[in-house]
């Protein structure tokens, strides 16, 4: 067992024209978690978001395109390598994410329990509507993950989540989908010999602007992530099982 204080630790924040949001959410961060690094990754903002961030002293990795949601994060695991930092934690610029869960996830992999730690709303509090379209997806995606996983998974769409060094050089440069990490990397960690568990957390309902998940966009999701998880079970038995040799 590690002690978290020990390891380099680092908060990764995706951030996508939220500029309203960040003089709330990195201050919280910050007294939630000391002793951790911080960036945020600006995924190609139209806002102030980087100009808000380097005024708040946050170090930003400025996109000069919007790559989506899973390319922002990517991002994030990219710079935690090169910078050797041993554990991750990624939160929502938006304030969804409650900060006070950050030490405790954390803690989660840094004591071995886990290579990564998945931030739940339902083992902990959720206080906030979501669209039933999202709601109904949310429930197949963890019942489907759950079978093929032989593990009970709630929350399967989770972006508030900590992973260790190893989990972060997996994602790095590969097997990360660029616009919706989800159900599909819970499978992909499964194949590729990765100790995954769930830790109860708070999600919250969004300080200000405006959900990727609004609109029409619950129904592309749920359809997207389908496909998604039938691609990642072709090629389970071959990329990933080889991914997972490499690790033993």
């Amino acid at each position: 067992m590690t002690s978290l204080a020990a390891l380099r630790r680092l908060i990764i924040v995706p951030a996508f024209n939220e500029a309203g949001n960040l003089p709330r959410v990195i201050p919280e961060i910050r007294s939630q978690a000391p002793g951790f690094d911080l960036v945020v990754v600006d995924d190609g903002s139209s806002d102030a978001t980087s100009a808000v961030a380097r005024s708040l002293d946050v170090f930003v990795i400025p996109l000069p395109v919007n790559l989506g949601y899973g390319g922002a994060v990517q991002t994030g695991f990219r710079f935690a390598v090169r910078h050797d930092y041993d554990l991750a934690v990624v939160i929502d610029a938006d304030g969804q994410h409650d900060p006070a869960n950050i030490v405790e996830l954390a803690q989660v992999v840094a004591s071995g329990q886990a290579d990564v730690a998945i931030g739940s709303r339902f083992r902990g509090r959720m206080t906030y509507h979501q669209p039933w379209v999202k709601r109904l997806g949310m429930r197949l995606f963890a019942w489907t993950v759950s079978r093929i996983t032989g593990r009970e998974v709630t929350d399967p769409t989770s972006g508030f989540q900590a992973l260790n060094r190893d989990a972060l050089r997996f994602f790095a440069y590969d097997n990360y989908p660029v616009d919706y990490p989800d159900a599909d990397t819970l499978l992909v960690l499964h194949y590729a010999g990765f100790r995954v568990t769930e830790a109860p957390v708070t999600m919250r309902e969004r300080l200000s602007g405006v959900s990727m998940h609004s609109g029409w966009k619950p129904f592309y999701y749920v359809l997207k992530m389908w496909l998604a998880i039938a691609m990642v079970l072709l090629r389970a038995k071959t990329h990933f099982k080889q991914a997972r040799v490499a690790r033993s």
